[in-house]
């Protein structure tokens, strides 16, 4: 599959699958608006690094492309969820949205970095001595 293909689909599984798992969480919100608020974070925060574990698997982590796929889910999940915030049945001012739901998005790049970053240093790591038994 061409990378761009990947990186695509990838970035539409980055909007889909917080919404199908926010549908569950919605007693929550009536209930807790911070606590859905915190547990939205995580779900995407964990969505974001299944997925480029995933999309980056057996392959060399740079920190261009990381840059680049991250931007490109942060791009997608703001398109895909304005037709909802703008219109749909969850209808929010724009300043509402981008700080309470859009600024959520920004994880996408800021985590591809650092997660490259942080493969790029193990690679570079020595590999632990092993000790040897009498």
């Amino acid at each position: 599959m061409a990378t761009w293909v990947r990186a695509v689909l990838f970035g539409l599984l980055s909007w889909f699958v917080p919404l199908v798992i926010s549908f569950f969480f919605i007693p929550i919100k009536k209930l807790d608006a911070p606590l859905f608020s915190g547990l939205m974070y995580l779900v995407v925060l964990v969505t974001a690094g299944v997925l480029l574990v995933n999309y980056f698997h057996r392959r060399q982590v740079t920190l261009h492309e990381a840059f680049v796929v991250g931007s490109l889910w942060l791009v997608m999940n703001l398109i895909f969820d304005y037709p909802l915030f703008a219109f749909g049945p969850m209808k929010m001012a724009v300043g509402k949205y981008y700080s309470e739901i859009g600024v959520v998005y920004v994880t996408f790049p800021v985590f591809a970095m650092l997660a490259a970053q942080l493969a790029k240093l193990a690679r570079a790591a020595p590999a632990p001595a092993t000790k040897k038994s009498a």
